[in-house]
C-alpha cells in the first residue's frame, strides 16, 4: 500500500448523478471519500429512490456537513437536522431532504455509502 495518498474534488475518481443532486467520489488504497451535493428541492424519495428502489434509504452514513441544511427523518419518527459543522451518523432506513434555497453539501466517509450510494 502507497504510504501517502492524495487526490482533489475537483478531479474525482467519480460522479454518480441523479435528479438534483451528485456524488463525487475519491478513491483511495483501502479507502474512500465522497462528497454529496444535493440541490434545494433534493429528496431521497423523491431523486435517488427511483434508482435504487426500496421504502427508505438503507445506506449508513457517517459525514461532516460543509453548508446548506439537511434535514433526516428515520423510520421511527426520530428527526435532526444537519447544517455546517455539525456531523452525522444515521442508521439504514430514513428519508432526507434538503432544507432551505441553498444546496447542502456533505462529506461522507463510511465505507459502503462511498461504494453504493446511488447505484445499489
Amino acid at each position: 500500500m502507497k504510504t501517502i495518498q492524495g487526490g482533489s474534488f475537483d478531479s474525482p475518481s467519480e460522479t454518480r448523478t441523479f435528479a438534483s443532486g451528485k456524488i463525487d467520489i475519491l478513491s483511495f488504497e483501502g479507502a474512500s471519500v465522497a462528497k454529496a451535493t444535493f440541490e434545494p428541492g433534493w429528496r431521497w424519495s423523491q431523486s435517488v429512490k427511483p434508482v435504487v428502489g426500496g421504502d427508505s434509504c438503507r445506506q449508513h452514513h457517517l459525514g461532516y456537513a460543509v453548508s446548506g441544511r439537511l434535514k433526516v427523518v428515520a423510520d421511527d419518527g426520530t428527526e435532526m437536522v444537519a447544517g455546517p459543522g455539525d456531523v452525522y451518523m444515521v442508521q439504514p432506513g430514513h428519508d432526507a431532504w434538503v432544507e432551505g434555497d441553498e444546496p447542502f453539501v456533505g462529506l461522507e466517509f463510511q465505507g459502503r455509502t462511498v461504494e453504493t450510494y446511488g447505484k445499489e
